[in-house]
């Protein structure tokens, strides 16, 4: 027959840390002055004209863990970078990126699908269909299930 031990630390266990319904993603949250020199690099590189390489700083670090502020600014100034190219450019600057810089691309575009506005909807369009071209169905899916939003 087992003995009573009196042991109890069993006890202070809190089982409902390991539920997965409570799970939260660890992000590094950023205050909404760190992304400003990117954002003046993005504009200094707009305002040369040199959109492509304006598109390559904007994807290759944006904010995925900063607070809602950066984000927006962010956004905003990326919906800018976008909006830069004409039709007949997207080819060779689709062509330019990395397959992690199309997924970038690809949550920038469904942010933009999400906040629609006057002068964006047809060019957001076209970098969709350039943007599946490159990056495939894999790129839509990595896109909707990814934790980390822009």
């Amino acid at each position: 027959m087992s003995k009573n031990t009196g042991a109890n630390k069993f006890r202070t266990v809190d089982v409902d840390d390991f539920d997965e319904d409570k799970f939260h993603d660890e992000t590094e949250g950023t205050d909404g002055g760190s992304v400003q020199p990117q954002i003046d690099e993005i504009k200094g590189l707009l305002q040369k004209g040199q959109n492509q390489d304006a598109l390559k700083a904007a994807l290759t670090d944006p904010p995925l863990g900063a607070d809602k502020a950066a984000k927006d600014k962010y956004f905003q100034q990326m919906l800018s970078v976008l909006t830069a190219f004409r039709s007949s450019e997207l080819d060779k600057a689709m062509s330019s990126l990395s397959p992690v810089e199309v997924d970038v691309l690809m949550k920038y575009l469904y942010r933009a699908f999400s906040e629609p506005t006057e002068k964006s909807c047809a060019i957001i369009l076209q970098w969709h269909e350039k943007a599946v071209a490159a990056g495939g169905l894999g790129s839509i899916v990595r896109t909707l299930t990814d934790r980390k939003t822009v």
